[in-house]
C-alpha cells in the first residue's frame, strides 16, 4: 500500500447530515435546533438544513388522516434523500420516518421510504452510535438533572441509555432517576387535545415524580413532552426547570428554560 493511499485512509470521512428541525422546534423553541446543529458540527459532520422542509405529517397520521399525510411524507423524502444521514432532535419525528413512512407509502415510494428510514436517526442515538462527540477538555458544572423518557423514543426507537451516557460523558451528569420514568407524561400528540383531563392528571403525576427526585432540571429528548410538562407546571405554580437534552449537552443554559419565556437562543441561536 503506497503512502498516498495510507494518507487518504487516515483522513476522517466527513458525513453530510441533513438536520430535520421539526415543527415544534421551528415554531416554539429554535434553540433546540441550533444546539443540535452545533453538536453535529462538533461531532465532525457537514450539516445541511434543507430550506423547504415542513412537517413530517405525524399529527395527521396519528389522527388517521393518511390521505393528507402522504404528500408530506413524499415531500420529506424528496428533501432529505440526497444526504448521507437525516438527524432529528425528536424521537417521535424520527420514529414517524423510520417506522411509519414504509407502512404509509406504496410502490416505488415505499422503496424510497425504506431507504430514507435506514439513514434517519434521533439526535442522541446518532451522537452515540454513528458520530461520537469529542471528549470535552473541561466539563462544565451542570445543575442536577432528572430525565423523562418519551414514549415514541423509548418504545419505537429504543432510546434509553444514549442520552444518559452522553450527559455523563459530556457534562458529568448523574441522572436523578424518576420512579416512573417510562410512564407517559400525557402529551401523546393529539391525545392531550382529545382527552385533556386525563392528560393533565398524567402530567401532574409526572411532575410530582420529578419534584421527588430533588433535581433542578427535568430534561428530555422530545420537545412535545417538555412543552406539555412545562405548561402544566406553570399552571400549578411548580418550580422546576425544563430543558431539551441538546441544550444541556451544548451548554446552553443561560437563557430562560422551556415555558419560561423568550430567550436570545430561542430567537437566533446566539445566547452563547
Amino acid at each position: 500500500m503506497n503512502t498516498d493511499q495510507n494518507n487518504r485512509e487516515a483522513q476522517p470521512v466527513q458525513r453530510q447530515v441533513a438536520l430535520f428541525v421539526t415543527c415544534l422546534a421551528d415554531l416554539l423553541r429554535p434553540s433546540v435546533a441550533f444546539n443540535a446543529l452545533e453538536l453535529l458540527q462538533k461531532a465532525g459532520c457537514d450539516v445541511v438544513v434543507p430550506e423547504l422542509q415542513t412537517c413530517c405529517g405525524q399529527p395527521g397520521y396519528n389522527s388517521g388522516d393518511f390521505e393528507a399525510t402522504i404528500p408530506l411524507a413524499k415531500q420529506f423524502i424528496e428533501q432529505f434523500e440526497p444526504y448521507d444521514y437525516v438527524v432529528a432532535p425528536s424521537g417521535s419525528c424520527a420514529g414517524m420516518v423510520i417506522h411509519h413512512y414504509p407502512k404509509l407509502l406504496q410502490g416505488d415510494w415505499r422503496n424510497r421510504a425504506i431507504g430514507i428510514a435506514a439513514k434517519t436517526f434521533e439526535l442522541t442515538t446518532f451522537l452515540s452510535e454513528i458520530a461520537p462527540l469529542p471528549t470535552p477538555v473541561k466539563q462544565v458544572k451542570t445543575p442536577s438533572v432528572s430525565y423523562h423518557d418519551s414514549c415514541a423514543g423509548l418504545r419505537e426507537l429504543g432510546i434509553k441509555q444514549q442520552p444518559r451516557q452522553l450527559l455523563k460523558q459530556q457534562c458529568g451528569v448523574e441522572i436523578q432517576e424518576l420512579k416512573h420514568t417510562e410512564v407517559c407524561c400525557g402529551f401523546g400528540g393529539t391525545f392531550c387535545a382529545k382527552m385533556p383531563e386525563l392528560s393533565a392528571k398524567m402530567a401532574t403525576d409526572k411532575l410530582n415524580d420529578a419534584l421527588g427526585t430533588g433535581a433542578d432540571i427535568l430534561a428530555g429528548g422530545d420537545l412535545g413532552c417538555l412543552l406539555n410538562l412545562s405548561g402544566r407546571a406553570r399552571r400549578l405554580g411548580l418550580s422546576l426547570e425544563f430543558r431539551h437534552v441538546a441544550e444541556i449537552l451544548n451548554d446552553d443554559l443561560t437563557g430562560p428554560a422551556i415555558g419560561a419565556g423568550n430567550s436570545p437562543s430561542s430567537q437566533d441561536g446566539s445566547s452563547r
